[in-house]
């Protein structure tokens, strides 16, 4: 029997007040932890404390509630400590003062563990040194595939409850942007994206490139559409990258190169609409909530073997770690796009799945508060 999405899924009767200090709140996957359509669970995030200084757009960073100082202060406010993001901004010695003032006030921390290799570091050794604090002190673990939990029970004997990470784009919006991009004609060419956003560590897409130019030109009725920020692909950028802009412009009418400065979430919404297919050019990383914009418009995703991409979501996957790269791979998958049709998530689902994850988060808190 289908479940009736109308009635929601967390508790017909008012449930008592959970207050959870969450790290962050304002992240797009954390306000959607919440049941939809004004719909209660009983969770109260408190708001993201505003560092000295910051900027606005980054209000939440870094992370103040990471402090043990924050957790003296204010251990009175809050029943549970959850993190998500933001860590990589501590070190291991202060996630140990953390948790210790946590355990000083008895007050449980659940970690959802999204990163098991951090895509901003080039290397491993901070963010394992990181996680082997957390993951330890942690009453309850949390992550978002299955194959991220086996590799968490691998490495530190823990188990973790595995949620699915939550639409990102806004229920109300999703069949919008997806009617827009319904409108395209027939006629347009097959547009394969390369986002060459502010490059992280884990970011390669001078070795795809080349692979998409020649998947565009054996497809024919194909284009590469290049789009980069002015800060990664002019000279005047603080993160300028002469080699990679000079491939790009190498290619000249051969790739559509478009550059400009970072979309708000309108822009990029628009932006992943209007692409048949987005290329994840990670050599590692873990999740992607990049695929899962993506999964909301009807965008099919080319992502790499690394990490747990695959478990996600529908994907089309080609060979790419940090010490393997297969470019026929990556060539078959974007014909494998080219020949495939999206595989929607509808928003009903999106809907059931965003109650299912609010009553599961609500349900671990009680248990922890038991």
């Amino acid at each position: 029997m289908a479940t009736d999405l109308s009635a929601p899924l967390v508790r017909d009767v008012e449930p008592t007040p959970i207050r959870v200090a969450s790290v962050p709140s304002s992240h797009v996957y954390v306000r959607h932890l919440s049941p939809p359509g004004g719909a209660t669970d009983g969770v109260r995030r408190l708001p993201d404390p505003v560092p000295s200084g910051a900027a606005p757009q980054s209000r939440w960073w870094p992370p103040t509630m990471l402090e043990a100082d924050w957790v003296q202060a204010h251990h009175e406010d809050f029943d549970v400590f959850h993190i998500h993001f933001g860590f990589d901004a501590r070190t291991p010695q202060q996630l140990t003062d953390l948790v210790d003032a946590l355990a000083a006030h008895r007050k449980p921390l659940v970690l959802t563990v999204h990163d098991l290799r951090n895509p901003h570091h080039a290397g491993r050794e901070e963010h394992d040194a990181q996680l082997d604090v957390l993951v330890a002190a942690a009453q309850a673990l949390i992550t978002l595939t299955p194959g991220a939990a086996a590799e968490i029970e691998r490495r530190w004997g823990r188990r973790a409850e595995v949620i699915g990470h939550p639409h990102v784009v806004e229920l109300e919006q999703i069949a919008d942007w997806r009617a827009i991009r319904a409108m395209r004609g027939d006629d347009a060419p097959f547009r394969i994206g390369l986002h060459v956003k502010s490059l992280r560590a884990s970011m390669d897409p001078a070795a795809v490139l080349p692979a998409l130019v020649r998947a565009a030109d054996e497809i024919g009725d194909a284009v590469v559409q290049v789009d980069g920020h002015r800060d990664v692909l002019e000279t005047a950028g603080a993160r300028y990258d002469r080699r990679l802009t000079d491939q790009v412009r190498s290619y000249g009418d051969r790739i559509d190169l478009r550059v400009h400065d970072y979309f708000d979430d309108q822009e990029l919404w628009a932006y992943l609409a209007s692409l048949d297919v987005s290329v994840l050019p990670y050599r590692f990383g873990t999740h992607s909530g990049w695929l899962e914009a993506c999964r909301d418009l009807g965008t099919q995703v080319i992502a790499p073997t690394c990490g747990y991409y695959a478990e996600q979501g529908p994907v089309h996957s080609f060979v790419m770690d940090e010490g393997c790269w297969d470019e026929d791979s990556l060539v078959e998958a974007v014909h494998r796009a080219h020949r495939s049709r999206p595989l929607h998530v509808t928003v009903a689902e999106r809907e059931r799945q965003r109650y299912e994850t609010a009553l599961a988060h609500r349900t671990l808190y009680d248990t922890l508060l038991a």
